[in-house]
């Protein structure tokens, strides 16, 4: 009984998956014969697509690899629900940006360094929401000079001078979520006191 397209193709894809997880793991065809009792012929016959795959030869392939069986022939790789996230370098920082389209409201995951430390506060348009997940981080906010702990958040409108980095004592990392409309999830920090002139006008 012939295979169904759609059969055929996930097969198809078992070859390569199983080149990619073994290149990944920076193992040879003879260290993986070795470890799993397939030749090295049969094994890359598997890779280049010569040879079909069969739950035979699949199950000891699942166990070297230490995947479960479903990865290596049920879900393509573009069905992984895990995000491979790019972090890039800037000023220093690590700056690693969570959201994956355009829009007003953007988040990023941030590593700043311990001997990021020295206040430079700044004034641009928005609103900033930041939260630490560990380490120390020194927020100057105005006239304010405050440091928070891992669980701690702060929000605050970025027309005020601000900075923010580490307190010294190591690293520090926070998610930073900046929009010219911010949410106001939870607020750690306010940068002065309100007025009954910013409760009419909803500030």
């Amino acid at each position: 009984m012939d295979s169904s397209p759609a059969i055929a193709q996930t097969l198809a894809e078992v070859g390569p998956r199983l080149k990619r997880l073994r290149t990944r793991r920076g193992m040879t065809l003879a260290e993986l014969s070795e470890a799993t009792g397939i030749s090295k012929s049969t094994l890359s016959r598997l890779e280049s697509g010569q040879r079909r795959p069969s739950l035979e030869l699949l199950l000891p392939l699942a166990q070297a690899h230490r995947v479960p069986l479903d990865e290596l022939v049920g879900a393509p790789e573009v069905g992984d629900p895990r995000i491979r996230l790019t972090p890039r370098r800037v000023h220093g920082n690590v700056v690693v940006p969570l959201t994956r389209q355009p829009g007003p409201l953007q988040t990023y995951k941030m590593v700043l360094p311990a001997d990021r430390n020295t206040p430079e506060p700044r004034t641009h348009e928005g609103y900033e929401w930041l939260y630490v997940l560990s380490g120390r981080l020194r927020l100057v906010l105005a006239d304010r000079d405050l440091v928070l702990g891992a669980g701690e958040a702060a929000e605050f409108d970025t027309r005020l001078p601000h900075w923010f980095g580490s307190t010294g004592e190591g690293p520090v990392e926070i998610l930073s979520l900046f929009g010219r409309q911010g949410e106001r999830m939870h607020v750690r920090a306010r940068p002065r006191a309100r007025t009954d002139r910013d409760a009419e006008t909803g500030r």
